[in-house]
């Protein structure tokens, strides 16, 4: 091998984006696919490997369990789909979010999994993998309400998660429950009702007792 193809060679293996991301990046969409068409039920390594192309001694290698694997999957996805804005103030922060999230439940694929997401069917596998998105997403957009106490928003004591799920399931309820459309007036009016109720409850539990 000349010097100039070993420079070459050495330089494609430092250039993202090789193979291995898009082997991932297959197993990942085709894990997707298949949770959205056959909720977990159907789910198995056989079938994201029929779909994606890659062997299934391979999946297994890489993420050990089909638990792991759709983990990794929601979150890849949402990571990539509903990014935390920073826009400097709560409110635009919460209308921006809520606008995202209101986009992926409007798209095929993001309406599929939040129905698959959301099945009543008690199998351990999904409950397990819901549980560990739903937190590992809290973890993530908590730094909203973090910002918010940071600028005096918000209460020092103020229930992040409980900020964020009062945020998160108005919509996925209007979405997923009475199929009625999300307008971008009907976001800024719940935003705003939500942050009526957080910032009078900061405001009485700081008020003195006055007895």
């Amino acid at each position: 091998m000349s010097k100039n193809e070993m420079s070459d060679q050495a330089e494609a293996s430092r250039r993202p984006g090789g193979r291995s991301a898009r082997v991932r990046a297959d197993v990942l969409r085709s894990t997707l696919e298949a949770l959205a068409e056959n909720s977990a039920s159907g789910l198995t390594v056989s079938e994201i490997a029929r779909r994606s192309g890659v062997h299934a001694t391979s999946i297994q290698r890489r993420w050990g369990t089909l638990q792991n694997l759709t983990l990794d999957a929601l979150l890849t996805y949402s990571q990539e789909q509903l990014p935390v804005p920073d826009t400097g103030s709560l409110r635009d922060d919460m209308v921006a979010l809520a606008r995202l999230i209101t986009a992926y439940l409007n798209t095929p694929l993001g309406a599929a999994l939040a129905h698959a997401m959301a099945a009543v069917e008690e199998d351990p596998q999904l409950t397990e993998s819901r549980a560990q998105f739903w937190q590992t997403r809290y973890d993530v957009t908590r730094v909203i309400v973090e910002r918010a106490i940071d600028r005096h928003e918000l209460a020092a004591d103020t229930d992040h998660q409980m900020a964020l799920e009062l945020l998160v399931a108005p919509l996925h309820f209007r979405a997923l429950l009475i199929r009625q459309p999300i307008e971008e007036d009907w976001i800024e009016r719940m935003v705003d009702t939500l942050l009526h109720g957080l910032t009078a409850q900061g405001s009485t539990r700081t008020r003195p007792d006055s007895r």
